[in-house]
């Protein structure tokens, strides 16, 4: 018999669960709070439940509790980056990144990722499966756990694409916005995705306030196929169609990443071609130099490159900021520190054979 996954029902659902146990229906409210509001790793720290219904929970339902495999801290700047155990061996990693205006937590929404991106260390080994609601929710709360800070900004930008992984990933938002859990505000949180046409337009009819985060990264198909398989398959023209529809039914500002490759992405033509490219989209670009990994030849354009490039938007009326870069001393870009990880697992493998 499959067991129910707990920490993934929303209030309504964990009452019919309980109460179809026998319980009375406040226990559900009692047990949802620890899970979801005091954050408790286990049954064990519940005290105001029966042990009966303790143990009987043990029996019927899995309860997602993340162990900490790896925790680095940034010399430079103070970002934590942690390396997570689900419960069937695989990890997934997380960062948390500390701002004026407040603790941001960066989220996988899925083991590895099967998009291709050449420039994204995620995507090496493919996918491998996609993260249950409860798996997204426990990176923030044993962050928030691990630190005592409270965590006020989300970002669904670490590995996986959270398209791919939808219902899922909705859900996660419902729950972590939730009055009766961390209740952190929707217009915190942001969900990067490389494009995913069908994915934005549904997004935009859930009624949520979040903003979305397009992974551009060229100013056009050509150039855009070579960096980001996905292009082959969803033109720039319905995705920007896509994002112009989300933002009219929700009213929220879109974000355009984009990632600036050395003599790939970054010439002051291309600036001018994104500039007509977005000029009517109600956003502002993210220019991000990238975080160049061992596995692919790119190279980071150099800051004069940058700033050209960042001068040329603004000339042109486009809002454009440049990201600054955090934890680069502790593999700070998607999918680094597990790719490290199992190349490592790897090699101790291959010693003891």
């Amino acid at each position: 018999m499959e067991k129910t996954d707990i920490k993934s029902l929303n209030l309504e659902e964990l009452t019919a669960f309980i109460t179809a146990s026998g319980e009375k229906a406040f226990r559900a409210k009692q047990l949802y709070e620890w899970m979801h509001k005091k954050l408790a790793p286990g049954y064990e720290e519940m005290t105001n439940l029966p042990k009966s219904l303790k143990e009987r929970l043990k029996e019927t339902c899995d309860y997602t509790s993340l162990q900490t495999v790896d925790e680095k801290i940034s010399a430079i700047d103070g970002t934590r980056k942690y390396l997570f155990g689900l419960s069937d061996g695989n990890i997934i990693e997380s960062v948390l990144m500390r701002y004026k205006h407040g603790n941001s937590v960066c989220i996988s929404s899925q083991v590895g990722c099967r998009m291709g991106c050449r420039f994204c260390a995620s995507t090496l080994d493919g996918l491998e499966r996609n993260l249950r609601p409860a798996e997204m929710l426990d990176q923030i709360y044993r962050i928030q756990y691990l630190t005592g800070e409270r965590i006020s900004n989300v970002v669904i930008m670490g590995s996986g694409e959270p398209m791919d992984n939808y219902d899922n990933v909705v859900k996660f938002i419902r729950l972590l916005t939730d009055e009766h859990g961390l209740n952190i505000s929707q217009r915190n949180i942001t969900l990067s995705t490389c494009g995913i046409v069908p994915g934005i337009l549904k997004l935009a009819d859930e009624g949520l306030a979040i903003t979305l985060a397009l992974s551009l990264h060229a100013p056009d198909d050509e150039v855009r196929k070579t960096l980001m398989p996905v292009a082959n398959r969803y033109k720039l023209n319905d995705v920007l169609e896509a994002c112009h529809t989300y933002f009219e039914k929700t009213g929220r500002r879109l974000t355009f990443e984009y990632s600036l490759v050395s003599g790939v992405n970054d010439n002051l033509e291309e600036a001018a071609a994104l500039a007509a490219l977005i000029k009517d989209q109600q956003g502002h670009v993210n220019l991000i130099p990238v975080n160049p990994i061992k596995e692919r030849d790119y190279v980071q354009s150099d800051r004069k490159a940058i700033e050209a490039f960042k001068n040329l938007l603004e000339k042109n009326g486009i809002n454009v900021t440049i990201r600054r870069e955090m934890g680069r001393d502790i593999h700070g870009a998607c999918g680094q520190l597990r790719k490290s990880f199992l190349c490592q697992e790897q090699k101790g493998s291959e010693k003891t054979l």
